[in-house]
């Protein structure tokens, strides 16, 4: 299998990272942070002169027709900038939903407007009791002839505090935990009904808990039959987690090994001790380790059948999860009490690198249902 990227793909490798390393060091990300939105709005507007915000949309919807890879190459370089703006809320999960479920339509209205950076998508789905159970809806929603109204609690919608639109997932039918039953609906954020308390997470973004009481809202697909969409949609998300873990990884690990080439201890440079070197080189093991198993969730994301894509997906999210945990652990400690300081970024990239791992399931919940699926290969593989 040819791994080598395409000359448009390297272009768009070549800006992307351009852009981050002349925009986004880690004092303008502090400043882009303490907005009001959380992120930079200027910065969100390049990405859409670029064409990143329409990367993944078809171009017949007003897209520009990327792929996964294209994907990952931008979450990579996001990764490396620690990037504050919503692209995995709005272009990933909610622009996924409506690339897979919207109708042609919604589409059309949609589409354009985020490939323009007009507007911001957030995607409501957790809930508190639902944990990594996708299928645990408790929201509901019920139509009055005219309208589907939504009653519930939505938790830690990303980026939903100042996003304009919400894709909501509830309940029309079947008890809590049915796969089958659920919905999807498009309402506007502020619209009545619709109550939103934002707040800072610890790696710096934004969330919000929302709350729907006959707020009004527009089906989304078929009613009921929205999981498989809401599963593909997650699969294609942890993919681009994957991407963006890597970017972390691989800036703790370049940080790390120019702090040792530069910090003197005894009258000599630390990296030159061998014990730090092989704790450098085993970082360098871990990164490539994820890097292997993030471009195998990338090929795997468009895979039809979704069990073998589930199975990708739960084996690159165990090893993104102890590649990132021993990388981060091994770059702080390796800083020693600097590490530890809020004024200096290797604290700040393991704070995102933990927050990678818990979004949609930690290392130790893909590894339990990898088991349960039979294994990356199947009960039968034998």
């Amino acid at each position: 299998m040819d791994f080598d990227l395409s000359e448009e793909q390297r272009l768009l490798r070549d800006s992307v990272e351009r852009l981050i390393a002349d925009r986004y060091g880690f004092e303008q990300r502090t400043t882009y942070g303490k907005r009001p939105e959380g992120f930079s709005p200027e910065l969100w507007s390049a990405y859409a002169d670029l064409g990143l915000l329409g990367l993944p949309f078809a171009e017949d919807d007003g897209g520009f027709g990327g792929g996964p890879i294209e994907t990952m190459i931008v979450m990579e370089a996001f990764g490396r900038g620690l990037v504050l703006e919503p692209y995995l809320a709005t272009v990933i999960l909610a622009g996924g939903l409506l690339r897979h479920a919207g109708s042609a339509d919604q589409k059309a209205a949609l589409i354009p407007r985020i490939s323009a950076g007009e507007v911001v998508l957030a995607f409501a789905h957790a809930e508190r009791q639902s944990r990594n159970s996708l299928s645990d809806v408790a929201a509901t929603a019920r139509s009055d002839g005219v309208n589907w109204v939504l009653d519930g609690e939505k938790s830690l919608v990303l980026h939903g505090d100042h996003a304009d639109q919400l894709i909501v997932s509830a309940r029309i039918s079947g008890a809590r935990r049915d796969r089958a039953g659920i919905g999807l609906f498009l309402i506007d954020a502020g619209a009545p009904g619709v109550t939103r308390r934002g707040y800072p997470t610890q790696d710096g973004l934004r969330a919000a808990e929302i709350s729907l009481a006959g707020a009004h809202g527009v089906a989304l697909g078929t009613p009921g039959e929205a999981f498989p969409h809401i599963a593909r949609v997650v699969d294609e998300a942890i993919a681009a987690l994957c991407a963006e873990a890597v970017g972390v990884m691989a800036m703790m690990h370049e940080t790390t090994v120019d702090y040792l080439k530069q910090r003197k201890q005894f009258g000599r440079a630390i990296g030159e001790f061998q014990v730090l070197q092989h704790r450098a080189v085993d970082m360098f093991v871990a990164l490539e380790q994820a890097r292997s198993m993030a471009l195998f969730a990338t090929v795997m994301a468009t895979e039809p059948d979704a069990t073998e894509r589930r199975r990708a997906m739960c084996a690159a999210k165990v090893q993104i999860g102890r590649s990132g945990r021993q990388v981060g652990q091994e770059a702080v400690q390796l800083h020693g009490g600097i590490g530890m300081t809020m004024e200096y970024k290797v604290g700040h990239y393991f704070k995102r690198m933990a927050m990678i791992d818990l979004m949609f399931g930690d290392a130790d919940a893909h590894l339990v249902e990898l088991a349960e699926l039979g294994g990356l290969f199947g009960r039968d593989a034998a």
